[in-house]
């Protein structure tokens, strides 16, 4: 059964019902334990205390307090103590009074030992007296009521009684912890008892049954009951071992905390038991920042500053809810009951407050952050996949919008119900490798020579056919699918550099990366151990990044753009004159390559304001020591403005279409070397149409 000791207040709050339940069981036990003590009369406590008898018994239950036999790392599933078998030893031999004090004893050194809360005891007190109470009155009505002064041995016959006793000991231990569980972390008791009585059904029979052996030993040969001691270690070692290897598979290594599988069950557990008047919450929550400590002061600290995080959070939130850790600096909080939204964003803000207090680690103060997504059941999701995806959705949008907390809402939420479904079939692409990438040349407009390509990924769906990227990725991006894709981008372009680079070829390939990438503090660990793996140069591989990305959070964005320039792998501006770019901002970022969106290169020759607005990101350019780039270039009147504007680089239809790996390798073995003047604005328009792209 349930140990409410184990919960981590210092006590209830006067007035509340866990403390009007946890008074009134403390009150009726304590009451049996004095009534209980008025039938021993002071001769009798005198010969007991010349007993060696009860003196070892004694201090069975005593040893038998200090640690409970744990069956399952949950924590509503706590421990059995194995004083539970002598004292019911106890009970069959000397009677309710001797028994009831031999346990208050043990229970009072083990709040000594252990330093427990004093409600905490005197409950534990009370309902154990309850609970032996309980079991003499079955005694009492099968005529078998034990006393000190007539010791009782049971035989064959006194079995039914005997069991009906142990029946009823458990039952009223169970019944009086699972309601104080329940109370406490605000449970039904039928989800706490049905959740507890399995295992400690098991332990219960044992430690009782084993309890009549005792009598018996003890009235034949009492120096050999100390032996039960030796089967008691091994069931303790036994389940110890047993319990380790289930903590280990159901909570983080680093924090201790429940990992996914436990957070599953958990949820499915509260969903299943969820009250038509109150909802579940379910928080994801990313740290802000964080990467600044891992690139500062080295992972061990940022494994110490996660640890912190883990404590601060589950020091803030109420007993039953759930913190988890789901990797790297993501956590997510379960709560199992709550009001609605409005109690939801309160918890949300308390989190936030419990994680802003400065730290102090290796001599430096590091004030964190962090932005919270919730989803709530049944207002937005049914189960836990969509829970945690609508959650990750509303992050994405707080961290996007540097709002701190958002509540899901279905209009800021592109994935209607076809669009789920194709992100499960998306998932299911990715495991299976059917994504592809195709590859587009980037040419110089001076001397038409090759500078590299820009992968575009492609997905041609079984049943929908060829899929736009600009319909597959945004969704990716709200989902917890990004950093999957993105790293299988990562993982194929590499391998394709290795490919050309290991023949010859040593073309650069350009990848996109989303705002969660470049959030994401494994991107340059997993970029160094490609680039290790394929033995490939930094510059192999070039990464692109958009510019309202980089404007959403300039300073804590361009750190993290910053660490990956630092790997030596080049970095692009991407869509460049989209956004709101300042030439403060531009100079701050370690960019080598600037791209001009298409959108204003394909109007330079009909529209006078694209054409200085493409001019003037050209000579900014320039003027920054950088390099230029145009996007989207399909007639060969465009690339001549182009080059007379001073652009260094341009890609589109007019020079080559996305390719696959194979057309792509054939296309550069082909143009590789100097290329004959006029190449890069007629050599390929001949057989391009922009149209039937």
């Amino acid at each position: 059964m349930a140990d409410p000791n184990d919960t981590r207040d210092s006590g209830p709050r006067m007035g509340s019902p866990l403390w009007a339940y946890l008074a009134t069981v403390i009150t009726i036990g304590f009451t049996a334990l004095v009534v209980a003590q008025w039938w021993i009369s002071p001769p009798e406590l005198a010969d007991l205390a010349r007993s060696p008898l009860f003196w070892m018994l004694t201090a069975l239950v005593v040893l038998g307090e200090l640690r409970p036999v744990l069956l399952s790392s949950s924590m509503t599933v706590g421990g059995t103590y194995p004083s539970t078998m002598f004292t019911f030893a106890a009970l069959l031999h000397y009677g309710l009074p001797v028994a009831v004090l031999m346990q208050a004893v043990g229970m009072v050194v083990n709040c000594a030992v252990t330093r427990k809360a004093w409600h905490r005891v005197m409950f534990n007190i009370a309902q154990a007296t309850l609970a032996c109470t309980a079991a003499g009155l079955v005694l009492a009505l099968f005529g078998s009521p034990p006393s000190p002064e007539v010791s009782w041995v049971p035989r064959g016959p006194d079995m039914l009684a005997i069991g009906l006793a142990g029946l009823a000991y458990f039952v009223v231990r169970a019944l009086l912890v699972s309601g104080a569980v329940a109370l406490h972390e605000r449970r039904s008791i039928n989800r706490v008892i049905r959740t507890t009585i399995g295992h400690q059904s098991l332990v219960y029979a044992g430690l009782l049954g084993l309890a009549p052996l005792v009598v018996v030993v003890m009235n034949h040969s009492p120096a050999l009951v100390p032996l039960f001691v030796a089967p008691m270690a091994a069931v303790y070692f036994t389940a110890t071992l047993s319990v380790r290897r289930d903590h280990q598979a159901m909570h983080d290594g680093l924090t201790g905390l429940p990992n996914r599988k436990l957070l599953v069950l958990g949820t499915e557990e509260a969903l299943a038991e969820a009250r038509l008047s109150e909802r579940v919450g379910l928080f994801l929550l990313d740290l802000d920042r964080f990467k600044e400590v891992n690139d500062t002061l080295g992972h061990p600290v940022g494994d110490r500053l996660l640890q912190i995080v883990a404590h601060r959070l589950t020091h803030s939130v109420r007993p039953g809810d759930v913190v988890a850790r789901l990797g790297g600096d993501e956590f997510a909080v379960l709560l199992p009951s709550i009001r609605d939204a409005a109690a939801a964003r309160e918890v949300a803000a308390r989190l936030r407050v419990a994680l802003t207090e400065p730290v102090l680690l290796e001599g430096m103060t590091f004030d964190l952050d962090a932005s919270v997504g919730i989803a709530l059941y049944p207002d937005h999701a049914p189960d836990f996949e969509l829970l945690l995806q609508r959650a990750d959705v509303a992050m994405y949008l707080a961290k996007e919008g540097r709002t701190g907390v958002e509540i899901y809402v279905a209009d800021k939420d592109r994935n209607s119900p076809e669009r789920l479904n194709l992100i499960g079939d998306l998932r299911r692409a990715i495991d299976r490798s059917e994504l592809r990438l195709h590859y587009q040349p980037k040419l110089d407009l001076a001397s038409g020579q090759v500078r590299g390509v820009e992968a575009l990924l492609r997905w041609r769906h079984p049943e929908r056919g060829m899929i736009s990227p600009g319909e597959f990725v945004p969704m990716a991006e709200q989902s917890y699918l990004m950093r999957h894709l993105t790293q299988y981008v990562i993982d194929a372009a590499l391998e394709q550099a290795a490919h050309w680079w290991h023949t010859g070829v040593h073309e650069q390939i350009s990848v996109n990366v989303s705002a969660r990438d470049l959030l994401d503090s494994a991107l340059p660990d997993r970029l160094e151990a490609g680039l290790a793996q394929y033995r490939l140069p930094p510059k192999a591989i070039q990464l692109e990044v958009t510019e309202r990305i980089l404007m959403t959070d300039q300073a804590y964005t361009a750190d993290a753009v910053r660490a990956l320039a630092s790997l030596g792998v080049p970095l692009a501006l991407d869509d460049f004159g989209t956004g709101y770019s300042s030439l403060v901002r531009l100079q701050r970022l370690p960019v080598s390559e600037v791209k001009i969106d298409s959108s204003f290169v394909r109007r330079i020759c009909e529209s006078k304001d694209d054409e200085r607005i493409v001019r003037s990101i050209v000579d900014l350019v320039r003027s920054l020591g950088l390099r230029s780039v145009a996007e989207g270039v399909e007639s060969a009147e465009v690339a001549t403005c182009l080059a007379d504007m001073g652009c260094d680089l341009a890609q589109g239809w007019l020079f080559a279409e996305p390719m696959s790996a194979v057309d792509a390798t054939v296309w550069l073995r082909k143009h590789r070397g100097p290329a004959t003047p006029g190449f890069c604005f007629l050599g390929s328009a001949e057989v391009l149409d922009p149209q039937t792209a």
